[in-house]
């Protein structure tokens, strides 16, 4: 046992030796996520999202990017690679990353590496080989794997304390800091991050594409509803009046949305973040012209809603109150009134009075669960038994004493 023991910790020794490389300049990029993450506050509703970081780092030169993503699917990793290279002003002949499933779809033992499909289009795009590590080799990206270690202290750490609420408040934090991170000298050779890679290795990388790597998302079947708009993760896009009723195709990037009809482009739109919802996108020229001359349309709505009840139309009020233009209001409006051909006009007014009373905006969801759950019933029963009470505590009565029936005075 112990020749064993000796023997064992004398392979382990020779097998365990590390070699100092010596890299090239503007030959490798490594890539890799950090493990911390940081985050970010909705303002509206004070959840708190999650923010991961992406990094690189060019292993001669040590020089680094960062940059926070909400997620870290493939279009993300895509969209970061595009990121960094346009950051470092060029590309390098290779890329080293792990085995992640966004990146790498097979990496056997034996045979051929089998690359996700539109992570080997994004090399060839930028004449880049894909290089993935060897399973659970974190030293064969040595360097990415310092800086992740590195800016949880230079970056991380030093914002650690400080609320951002939205994204590019972060981005620019967060710029600002891995700046200084380039810029701080090294410890163990001459000069900085910053110093080395633009005197040194910048001249090295290969020119950057005159147009940049697109990471593109198609969803198809969706409807143009009457209002104008199509509903996208909860946001609502205007399209041309023209195509209500029509089926269209979305083109989705990072930044924005663009609606085509068969193979025309019919509009584009900013991108509204994923963590908003319900939020409008409408641009004017999209509506038809009787939307903007004439209030007709909810003028009628409004009036069918009084002829219901005053909470009813104090309901659609506060729908049409809560959007920018009436029309994105109509369908809200619409649904709510419709209530009342189901469960009749007067439970939908006591619906709508008992949820103004509990909400500032009521909508049909809100109405409907009152109504399937018959509490507009049970609302109208409570009244009814209150006003009983009180009636019995207001009826006075009067008693004859024992001489009426005794036959005595009978005035």
């Amino acid at each position: 046992y112990t020749k064993f023991c000796e023997g064992y910790s004398d392979y382990v020794m020779k097998n365990s030796l590390t070699n100092h490389l010596i890299h090239k300049p503007g030959i490798i990029c490594e890539v890799d996520w950090s493990g911390s993450t940081m985050s970010i506050v909705n303002k509206e509703t004070g959840e708190i999202i999650p923010v991961y970081l992406f990094v690189a780092t060019l292993p001669y030169s040590q020089y680094s990017y960062v940059e926070p993503c909400f997620d870290m699917k493939q279009n993300t990793w895509l969209k970061c690679h595009v990121n960094m290279f346009n950051f470092f002003g060029g590309s390098t002949i290779r890329i080293k990353c792990d085995n992640l499933k966004v990146g790498v779809t097979s990496h056997p033992r034996e045979g051929d590496i089998i690359l996700n499909e539109k992570y080997e289009s994004l090399g060839d795009f930028y004449f880049a080989a894909i290089m993935p590590t060897g399973i659970r080799k974190p030293k064969h990206k040595a360097s990415v794997e310092g800086t992740v270690g590195k800016i949880a202290t230079a970056i991380i750490a030093k914002l650690r304390n400080i609320s951002f609420y939205s994204m590019d408040e972060l981005e620019i934090a967060i710029r600002n800091e891995l700046e200084k991170f380039n810029r701080s000298k090294f410890q163990k050779r001459e000069g900085s991050r910053y110093e080395v890679f633009h005197e040194m290795e910048k001249q090295y990388l290969r020119a950057l594409p005159p147009v940049p790597f697109e990471i593109a998302e198609w969803v198809y079947g969706y409807s143009v509803n009457l209002d104008c708009h199509i509903s996208y993760k909860t946001n609502r896009y205007s399209a041309p009046y023209q195509y209500v009723g029509k089926k269209v195709n979305l083109k989705i990037t990072d930044t924005f949305l663009e609606i085509y009809f068969k193979e025309e482009r019919i509009a584009t739109h900013r991108k509204i973040p994923d963590y908003l919802k319900h939020k409008w996108s409408t641009l004017e020229e999209h509506m038809p012209d009787h939307f903007h001359s004439t209030e007709w349309d909810d003028e009628r709505i409004q009036k069918w809603a009084y002829t219901i009840g005053k909470n009813t139309g104090e309901v659609i009020d506060r729908i049409f109150g809560s959007v920018r233009i009436k029309e994105q209001g109509y369908n809200a409006a619409l649904s709510v009134l419709k209530l009342a051909k189901t469960y009749t006009e007067k439970r939908l007014e006591t619906a709508c009075e008992i949820a103004l009373s509990k909400i500032r905006s009521p909508r049909y969801s809100h109405l409907k669960a009152l109504l399937s759950s018959n509490q507009d019933t049970l609302h109208l029963a409570r009244v009814a038994e209150q006003e009983k009470k009180e009636l019995n505590k207001s009826v006075q009565g009067y008693v004859r004493g024992s001489d009426y029936y005794s036959g005595g005075d009978k005035s």
